[in-house]
Order: structure tokens, then sequence, then C-alpha cells
């Protein structure tokens, strides 16, 4: 490893006749530590240069000679099409704000601006890597400067104030203003240094990180100081840099409300909103930089809380990553994105396209953190990168070519072993959300409560994702169903039949609820329990801008999710519908549908109501039981729809996908309404059918208004939300909670409860089973009984945030 010296480094390690120099005057000595700081901002701008253009890979091998062809083939463009005037630096992208009184109709003038400076970055890129046709290229470099001095004259510079997106003026221009500067340092005068870094000063001032608050939290504040960080390495300015590094702490520490990573793995931002697959993506990338950035130099992030982002890959984000996705419960209004109105090029930011840069950023992350944690994150990735079919990262042309790289480095290195999916159920009551894992599938939920939005909707994206807090069930297969919410799902599918939603037919305007999640049900009860196998949720439910009602509840299993539903009722004057699925069977929508043995004609459209029916078969996906028989309408029907419904940046090109969809119609203003139903992820129509003709395999103890819940004998599993205290077979509960009970074949049973209305300060939980000893127990419990029943008193539970409080007991 060679060993990097500074100037005084060298002379202190020098020989013993260096010893008999003149010791350095004051002034000799301020020019030396000016010197040793110019070669260390010198330093971090190489470095930089390394972490945004990428290292370790052959431009002449692929997939990076094309990309690299592709990047020369787009600068060129950008070259040909650039037209310095007033008010803009391309044509197309009109900066100059012509009603500056107006902020909302600003908001596109200045996203322009942040447009134009992301072409500069692309010009500059494509100057300064190899491969492109046009490294080096002086005519290239000439078209960069004049872009650079256009901008910076015309309207982003110390004079000019602000308008239209905030994120535009202190985020976006500036990150990419700064990258320009870095790549193109050497041919940059003084002047020119000193003016970008005034015009950053200006609109990105230290007060801009001073309170950790407002559009300054989360991946917000990261993005911030990025900026701050190259603001310093740039202009040479050492307290810059170490704000940049001290602002970064208010990020890292658990919160229990607002914005920010939670001890039980969840991630906000607005407040409001799951994020872990959008902003938090940013979060963790950006942070993976500026760890990186700045290790082993003068203003490293030591700061100990720091692991708790180490940490959290395993604890936020792998959980909501399954082979190469990253699920859209948790990326908020960045569902709606797909292919642009302006920019043909740009692709579908599906989930997939979205999970794999929260890979890279995992591989950039492990540069700063310990040698163990960077193993396994790299087998984790590794793991992901293989099993993801349908969508194979390599071939993702959206992600950048550093993050390429930083992929294909694991993809390479032998010494790793992918690590597989794991099985297991996470439930992250911060956030209203679960996951679960079983071999061969994975599931995850929306909910939402009095702190998490029904969904997000702003900058005109998401003008139609209402339901997305209502339940929504969303599942995938290992080798089957990956592109499932991939393939063009959400400008397509019916917005009020979301997969495993209970919703009214009433007609909601776009946006409707307001802006960055303002909308929340005044709602409790919405969390469950688990053992960390299996689980037990609940989610009592408020329509958005609706008077519906309903209680409903999910059983986690081995092979099977029960659904049940309870209370249903409504006065909109509209129908109400439980969605037990709705599939995307893509353009051809030809998979075999076959309801209690008889396969259903192939034909769109089709629909029919299915009388009595005990299960359901759709070939390829899964199966469907509905103990006791139910009424259940079916259709086959191939939708249309456009990127610019539901984001007034999409593309207005038709789409066409078919569906194959399963209702309840609980009818108009229903009173009372009912479901059950039992969702079995990649089973075969055999395996279906013989469940459904083991009348006994599910018991549903109860499923009303007051409480669900079932008993499994054969797993020896009870599951019970008490939406009220009462007696549900062997269980009695003084007040609203949540149980899960599950018995083990050594003679011992988990008792797991919680509070999830988080108002609890006493509960008595009385098991009519005989127990021998409480062999654990968790603080809350102030008391057991134990003998013919066991009696558990529980404490004040308001604190406990809806977190599992798990007993264990030994069986009489």
């Amino acid at each position: 490893m060679t060993t990097r010296w500074s100037r005084r480094g060298f002379l202190t390690a020098s020989t013993a006749s260096a010893l008999s120099v003149t010791l350095p005057t004051p002034v000799a000595a301020a020019q030396e530590s000016a010197a040793e700081e110019a070669d260390e901002f010198a330093a971090l701008r190489a470095k930089w240069r390394t972490l945004i253009l990428g290292e370790g890979f052959s431009p002449t091998a692929e997939p990076f000679k094309s990309r690299l062809a592709e990047l020369g083939s787009t600068a060129g463009q950008l070259r040909s099409t650039m037209a310095p005037a007033a008010g803009s630096l391309w044509p197309d992208l009109v900066y100059a704000d012509p009603e500056p009184d107006t902020d909302q109709e600003s908001y596109g003038y200045s996203g322009n601006l942040n447009s134009s400076y992301n072409r500069l970055s692309t010009l500059a890129q494509a100057y300064s890597r190899p491969g492109t046709g046009l490294t080096g290229d002086s005519t290239l470099r000439t078209a960069i400067l004049t872009g650079l001095d256009h901008l910076g004259t015309e309207v982003y510079n110390k004079d000019q104030t602000r308008y239209g997106n905030w994120y535009s003026w202190q985020i976006g221009a500036p990150q990419a203003l700064l990258d320009v500067c870095v790549l193109m340092y050497d041919s940059l005068t003084a002047a020119r240094i000193a003016d970008y870094c005034a015009a950053v000063d200006h609109f990105v001032p230290d007060s801009a990180v001073a309170a950790y608050t407002g559009t300054s939290t989360g991946a917000n504040r990261v993005d911030l100081c990025r900026v701050l960080a190259l603001r310093g390495i740039v202009g040479g300015s050492a307290a810059k840099v170490a704000l940049a590094r001290d602002a970064l702490s208010p990020v890292f520490p658990y919160v229990s409300s607002g914005d920010g990573l939670y001890t039980d793995g969840s991630f906000i931002q607005h407040t409001t909103v799951p994020y872990t697959g959008s902003y938090g993506s940013v979060l963790l990338g950006g942070l993976g930089l500026l760890f990186a950035l700045l290790n082993e130099s003068t203003w490293a992030v030591t700061d100990a809380k720091r692991q708790i982002v180490f940490d959290a890959v395993e604890h936020a984000w792998a959980p909501f990553l399954y082979n190469g996705l990253v699920m859209d419960g948790v990326s908020g209004r960045a569902i709606s994105r797909g292919l642009s109105a302006s920019d043909s090029k740009q692709i579908q930011q599906d989930d997939h396209l979205r999970g794999h840069p929260i890979l890279a950023s995992i591989v950039l992350l492990g540069q700063g953190a310990s040698t163990t944690e960077s193993a396994r994150w790299r087998g984790l990735v590794k793991g992901w990168l293989q099993r993801d079919y349908y969508s194979p990262p390599m071939s993702n042309p959206s992600i950048g070519l550093s993050h390429l790289a930083r992929l294909k480095s694991v993809l390479d290195d032998t010494t790793i072993a992918p690590i597989a999916e794991p099985t297991g159920h996470r439930l992250f009551t911060g956030m209203a959300r679960a996951t679960h894992r079983r071999p061969g599938w994975a599931a995850s939920l929306s909910m939402a409560d009095r702190r998490i939005t029904y969904y997000e909707t702003g900058n005109g994206e998401n003008l139609r994702g209402w339901h997305t807090g209502s339940g929504l069930l969303y599942w995938w297969g290992d080798t089957f169903g990956n592109g499932q919410y991939s393939d063009a799902f959400w400008p397509t599918v019916d917005p009020c039949r979301l997969p495993g939603t209970t919703a009214s037919r009433k007609v909601l305007a776009d946006a409707a609820g307001g802006d960055w999640g303002a909308s929340l049900p005044d709602v409790n009860w919405v969390g469950g329990t688990t053992d960390g196998q299996r689980a037990a949720i609940g989610q009592y439910l408020k329509g958005l801008q609706s008077t519906l009602l309903a209680k409903k509840s999910w059983f986690f299993l081995d092979d099977t999710v029960v659904c049940l539903g309870a209370g249903i009722r409504c006065t909109d004057g509209t129908p109400v519908e439980t969605t037990v699925d709705n599939r995307n069977l893509g353009p051809t929508g030809n998979s075999p549908f076959t309801v209690d043995g008889t396969t259903t004609p192939l034909a769109y459209p089709w629909s029919q109501t299915l009388t009595g029916t005990r299960w359901a078969h759709i070939g390829g996906h899964g199966g469907y039981v509905f103990p006791g028989g139910a009424n259940v309408k079916a259709l086959r029907e191939a939708r249309d729809g456009r990127w610019s419904d539901i984001n007034k940046g999409g593309s207005t090109t038709v789409l066409n996908r078919k569906y194959l969809t399963m209702y309840v119609d609980h009818g108009t203003d229903p009173t009372a309404g009912t479901y059950a139903y039992l969702l079995m992820p990649g089973a075969t129509a055999a395996q279906t059918q013989a469940r459904a003709a083991a009348t006994g395999w599910v018991n549903v103890l109860a499923n009303t208004d007051d409480q669900q819940g079932v008993a499994v004998a054969s797993l020896g599993f009870t599951g019970v939300n008490f939406w009220f205290g009462g007696t549900v077979g062997d269980l009695v509960a003084s007040d609203p909670c949540c149980v899960l009970i599950q018995e083990r074949s050594d003679g011992t049973a988990v008792i797991c409860v919680s509070d999830p209305m988080r108002t609890r300060t006493s509960l008595t939980l009385t098991w009519n089973r005989a127990v021998a000893s409480v062999t654990s127990r968790p603080a809350t419990v102030t008391s057991a009984t134990t003998g013919a029943s066991l009696t558990l008193a529980f404490g004040d539970l308001s604190a406990t945030a809806g977190a599992t409080q798990r007993v264990t007991v030994r069986l009489g």
C-alpha cells in the first residue's frame, strides 16, 4: 500500500540531517500549511472525479464501450443544439421566468435551469471519460466553458433572486455545476471559480444547514451537504468542507417522528411518506459518496452514530429489495415516473430500475464501512444482481457508468458468494408497512394512519395514487411476476381496484387530498405483531374524501396470506369493492384462469360473477381460496393508459396492458360488508384445489367489526386483531390490541402482543390454555399468572410505538 505523505510529514520523517535545518518562520509555516491544504483539495478533487466517473472498467469492453459511445453521441447532439440566448442556453430549456410573481408557473422554468446544468455535466463527462469520441476535444471544452459563463452571467449568480422550485437552486443546479467545475478544473480561471462559488454561496448559504428542519432534513440534508463539501473543495475553503461534514450528523440518529430512520427500520421523508426506495436511495447514495470522498482526509466523517446508517443497509433497505427491485410501497410519488414527454430516450423508472442504484450505493457505502460489513453487503448485492432475470442490471441504460462499474466489480469478484433471499416477516410500524418473505415468493403491505399519508402527490406527479395506502398487498415470485408492477402497471391499472384494497368507486379529482402527503386518515388502529416469521396485521380503514369505513386484517403464514374484511360501510352513493387481486398479464394476457376446476374463456373483454366460488387459480401466478364459498366478480380487460394520465411530465404515448381482476362487490352504500379469502402466491392449481378441499385447515375465529382472528392448528398459529376488547376463541383481551400465538413442537409457545393504537396505559390478556411457566417476558409485562390459563398484565404500552411485546412460556 502506498503511503501518502504531506510536506510536513515528509520533513518529520527525514533523516537526522534534517534536524539541523532552520525551523520555519511563522510566515513560512503558514505558507507550508496553505500548500498542504491545497494539495489535499487537489487530492479530493481527484477522488471526486473517480467517484463520479467510475473506475476499474475497460472502456473497450461491454457494456461500457456502447455506453461511452452513446454518451459521446448524446454530447455531440447537445453541443450542436446549444444556442446561448437571452433566457436560455438550449432553445427547449427556457429558464427565464416571465411571471416572477407566479411561483407555481415558474416551477418549470427553475427546473429548466437545473436541466441546463445537467446537460453541461453530460458534456463534461463526455470530455473527461475515455472512449466517447469526444475525450479531451477542444471544441467541446470551449462549449462547456461558454455554457458555464452564459448560465453564470444570466441567471445563476450572486445577484439573482430565486424563483420556482427551491430544489433547483439549492441542490439540482449547484450539484451539477460543481461536478462540472471538478471535471473541468484545469480549464477554469481563478476568476471563473470565484464567481461560481459566489453563486453557490448565495443560493446555499451556511444557514441552509443551520437547523434540521423544513427542506433541510433526511435525503435533502445529505444533498445540501454534498453541495457544501464540493463548494469547499472547488473553492479551497476548509470551513465549508468542515461544515458539510458536521451538518451530516443530524441525519444519523434514529427519530421517533418526522423525517429520518426509525429503530424499526422505517424511513420517512416529507414528514408522512414512506420513502426508503426513492428519497432513501438518494440519502444512501449521497452518504456513500461523502463517506468515500472524505475518508482518510482531514474532514473524515467520524461521528460514531454513522454506524446507524451502516446497520440500516440490512435493517432498512434490504427488506424492501427483492431480486433487484425495490418495492413500490416505499417509493412515494416516484411510482408515477415513466417515459418522459420531453425526452424520448428516457426509459421507464420502474421498481427494478430504481432498485439497481440502491445496490450500487450499498457497494459504495462499503468503502467507508468495516471489511466484514463490506464483504457481506457485496454478497447480498451479488445475489440480487444474479436473480434479477426480469431486468438485468448490467443492461440498465438509466444507471450511471460509475454505478455500473461498481456492480460489475461485484459480479466479477470470484471471492464473493451470492447470498440468498432470507425468509421471515418484518413489520415497520413507523411507516405502516410490512414485508413477508417465504421460499419462492415475497409480499409487501401498504397502509395509512394518522401519522402516515394515504399517498403522496406533488409537482404534478402520482395524480391517482389515492388508494395505495388502503391495504395494497403487493407480491412477487422468485421466477415469476417480477415485472408485475414494472410493466406499465401504474398508468394502465384501474386506480380504484388495486390488489388487496377496499375502496369506494366515488370519483376523486386528480391529486385529491393535497400535495406532499397532506391527507391523513383519522385512525389509530393500524399495525400488528410478528414473531419474525409469521404475523397478524390490521388496518382500520377510512377512505380518502369518502365515508367508507372498514376493518381489514391479514395473517401472514408459510405459503398463504389469510385476508379478512368486516364492518364495511359507506354512504357515498357509489359501489364499494374489495379487490382480491388485479394481475397485470402484460400485452398478451394469455394466462389461463381456472375457477373450481373449470377453465374460463381466454377472451377480452370477459366478465362473470362467480357464485359460491371455493377456489380460483391464475396460471403462472398463484391461487385463491374462499373459505365456505364466496360470490366474486372476475373480469379480463385490456386497459389503455398514458404516463401523462398520472404524471404531468409523462409521455402521452398510449399503452395497453391486459388484466385479470377478481373483486368482491359490496354493493352501493353497504352497511356491514365482509370478505374472506386466502392468497397463495406461486401455488399450482392442484395445490389451490387441495387447500380449498381441506375445509378445516383454517378456522376463522371471528370476522366482525369488533374482532377478526384465525387459527391454523397444523401450524400451531393463532392470530387475533381485537378492534375492541372481548373474547375470541381461547383469548380474552381487556382492550384493543393485536395478538399472535405460536405454539411450538418442543412444548413452548410465543405470545406476541402489540398496541397498534399507541394509547394503552394498561392491558390484560388471558389465554385459556394450560401454561406451566413464563420463561421470558418484556418489562412491559407487570405480572403473569400461570396454571389452567395464562393471564398477562401489561403496564403502559403507549410509548412502545406499536412494537411487538414478546412473551415465551412453557405449556402445561
